[in-house]
């Protein structure tokens, strides 16, 4: 079963720092035709707790929670479980396994085993990430992590969106292990990425967007016209 029942949709991200501030974005984003699911992060998990913050959620919608521990999966492998356990509440986690493949088979494994859905990133949206712009990561480690996740039944993953040629490569990668494949973008908006673009050439794929969503004056308005657009 997919994580979010629609093909497209807008997840609204959900870095406010209060609980308070959660409620109104919920509120005025959940019934807009096309939001299919809410990203929530460290700063609302770490002061208020994974259970406060869900049910906050809960009041207003059914729609998928996915958690972003910024970023789990870097961890001994040992550990997967445990994190795992941790998240009960939510409806799915992103992992960016930059620990290496054994970690990153564990935690995918854990996963599984705690029934818990699992989004598998490789590359991120900021400069300075990959080798080749002066980062820790080498350049072909997204693949392999992508492949990895792959390998063992992952179907959902994050890719930047801020960078479309890298989207449609790693699709291309993506599609010759797995069928049908559902992706997840950050890095629209505010960091220039245009939800339209990717909307058009990917067949499965949401829009993170966060700011644009939050700090608007009109948080529902600017919900429905990012989902004009996919």
């Amino acid at each position: 079963m997919p994580i979010i029942k629609l093909k497209k949709s807008i997840i609204p991200s959900c870095d406010v720092e209060s609980l308070e501030k959660l409620d109104k974005l919920v509120k005025a984003t959940c019934n807009v035709k096309g939001v299919g699911a809410y990203k929530i992060g460290f700063e609302l998990v770490i002061p208020f707790g994974m259970e406060k913050v869900v049910k906050a959620i809960r009041k207003h919608t059914k729609l998928p929670i996915i958690y972003d521990h910024q970023k789990a999966g870097t961890d001994i492998p040992d550990m997967g479980l445990k994190f795992m356990n941790a998240c009960k509440g939510a409806d799915a986690v992103i992992l960016f396994p930059q620990a290496g493949p054994e970690t990153e088979a564990a935690w995918i494994k854990a996963a599984q085993q705690a029934k818990m859905n699992v989004i598998i990133g490789g590359e991120m949206t900021h400069k300075g990430y990959l080798k080749n712009e002066g980062g820790f990561i080498d350049d072909n480690a997204p693949k392999r992590m992508y492949e990895i996740a792959a390998s063992l039944g992952v179907a959902d993953f994050v890719v930047p969106g801020n960078k479309p040629d890298k989207c449609l490569e790693y699709n291309e990668l993506i599609k010759t292990k797995i069928k049908n494949p559902v992706y997840y973008s950050p890095g629209l908006i505010t960091q220039g990425g245009s939800i339209s673009e990717l909307a058009k050439k990917l067949e499965s794929w949401h829009a993170i967007v966060g700011r644009a969503i939050y700090e608007a004056d009109d948080m529902k308005k600017a919900a429905e016209e990012m989902a004009k657009s996919l």
